[in-house]
């Protein structure tokens, strides 16, 4: 991604730039718009610039997201941005401010309930891939939109609650046969807002409730771990080594 991102730099306008998952509407819409534009995750930590635009104690995708937008700011077209529960209040708070600093902000809210949960599918959740290779193809498909369906399902003995982490390598530490659950499984069914879908666990499995520090979704994913008996974990941009300890120590005695 650095590597395609570096290749225009010389180059017009020509990137789509979102985070969170925008409506499939949206997203299809400016694909036929714009069908030669890179599509840029602007959660992901690309290793741009700390710009100091928010508070050292916030949360880190938010911090990716303004160091990502004004660092390619002369290169987006129109920034894709969820501003509900499908994403947070920050995000609001942070595309008002884009907007005002000049970016083309399209807000859209995706709130849509699944009318049926015994009928969607999660083929990528539950496959036997890598647990970073999931969450990765995961977010990628939102834009991507590709077929997944055709990966065979594993039974599985731990699970991970949560968001995508600001550094995915700590998703190595977990076996293949993790099951996804939390936001990440809510935006693979195509639901990021149904809380029915976010707050499911299974309560047979040795799960790790994960969250960005300085996060809203610190307290659920406490509650939850409470409830399940799992592992609250919180990280701000970096694991430290007392954190990947404590996730080897939970995986290895349950």
């Amino acid at each position: 991604m650095l590597q395609e991102l570096s290749q225009i730099d010389n180059k017009n306008k020509n990137i789509i730039a979102f985070w969170g998952y925008p409506q499939k509407a949206l997203i299809n819409e400016y694909k036929l718009k714009y069908p030669r534009a890179k599509w840029v995750d602007l959660d992901i930590d690309y290793n741009y610039p700390d710009l100091k635009f928010v508070p050292d104690a916030y949360c880190t995708i938010i911090k990716n997201i303004c160091n990502n937008a004004f660092y390619l700011k002369d290169k987006i077209i129109a920034v894709l941005a969820p501003i509900g529960k499908d994403k947070c209040d920050s995000a609001y708070f942070i595309s008002e401010i884009l907007k005002d600093e000049g970016f083309n902000v399209i807000q859209c809210v995706f709130e849509d309930k699944c009318p049926d949960l015994s009928k969607i599918k999660l083929p990528i959740s539950k496959s036997n891939l890598p647990l970073k290779e999931k969450v990765e193809i995961i977010t990628r498909n939102i834009y991507e939109q590709k077929d997944y369906s055709y990966l065979s399902e594993l039974k599985p003995s731990f699970g991970f609650w949560g968001v995508p982490p600001n550094d995915l390598n700590i998703l190595n530490l977990f076996p293949n046969n993790t099951e996804l659950f939390g936001w990440i499984r809510a935006v693979e069914a195509g639901y990021p807002g149904d809380w029915e879908i976010e707050t499911y666990v299974d309560e047979n499995l040795p799960t790790v409730f994960f969250t960005q520090a300085f996060c809203s979704k610190t307290a659920l994913a406490k509650y939850l771990a409470n409830k399940y008996q799992g592992l609250y974990i919180d990280i701000d941009t970096i694991p430290s080594n007392s954190a990947k300890a404590k996730i080897e120590a939970f995986l290895k005695l349950r």
